[in-house]
């Protein structure tokens, strides 16, 4: 099959179209043939070997994070999925490889897709998805009416966000630049902060939660100014069950 690879890393290390043989399969996997996989930061994270600590890949690797595409071969054990179902998920960490032309993946790590979403959409989601909501339901415990912070509201994970908390019942506040003020906005905030021309530690008070996927400035002002009744959230590299960070907390 045919895929994109590192052979070592580095921050200027480029992706090669490589000829690697199909994933071997155990009985419970499923071979899926991709249609569609997305970028995440997670991806340019391995590569430079910013999380090698952590999680050290044999060479060459496939990068790639989540995915689409349809099942073209089931393990014997396998009795979620059928041979031309459309899914999507995100392999386990170390059954990463979603730039590539089929996918190994273990059963439980996908889902068959939704009708109304393309292969393409689809394959957005499941990285964000899953980090959103380990976020909100297992670390920050969400509940309706509470407020929540969420900065970068018009990036990837906070387009998510924002929905997914607007569904558990939050009052949603974000930061975004004017340009991204429609989205956000079409997404459901209930507040939207101009981050060029305020402060949100300066506009914002009374709020039980933080989602930060920034850092920096950004996390100490988060932390310190006074906002948070129940917790902050920093996730220094999005990946699900990788690197969630509680920083303050009661």
């Amino acid at each position: 099959m045919k895929a994109m690879t590192i052979n070592k890393y580095g921050k200027n290390t480029q992706l090669k179209l490589t000829e690697l043989p199909t994933p071997e399969m155990g009985e419970r996997d499923v071979l899926v043939e991709i249609h569609a996989a997305s970028i995440n930061p997670i991806d340019f994270k391995i590569r430079d070997g910013k999380v090698k600590m952590l999680l050290n890949y044999k060479m060459p690797l496939i990068l790639g994070n989540d995915f689409s595409g349809k099942v073209i071969q089931t393990g014997a054990k396998v009795r979620k999925f059928r041979i031309g179902d459309e899914v999507y998920g995100r392999p386990r960490k170390n059954r990463i490889g979603t730039f590539a032309e089929y996918l190994s993946v273990q059963e439980d790590d996908l889902s068959l897709k939704p009708g109304n979403l393309s292969f393409v959409e689809a394959a957005s989601l499941p990285l964000v998805g899953l980090t959103t909501w380990q976020a909100f339901h297992d670390i920050l415990k969400l509940k309706p009416d509470e407020k929540i912070l969420i900065h970068a509201g018009s990036g990837g994970v906070g387009t998510f966000a924002i929905q997914l908390a607007k569904e558990m019942g939050a009052y949603v506040a974000t930061t975004a630049s004017e340009k991204g003020y429609d989205l956000v906005s079409s997404l459901g905030a209930d507040q939207v902060i101009n981050y060029k021309e305020e402060q949100f530690d300066q506009v914002l008070t009374g709020y039980d939660a933080v989602f930060d996927t920034l850092g920096g400035d950004t996390l100490d002002r988060s932390t310190f100014c006074g906002l948070m009744g129940k917790s902050c959230l920093y996730l220094p590299c999005p990946t699900a069950d990788l690197l969630l960070i509680t920083i303050w907390g009661s």
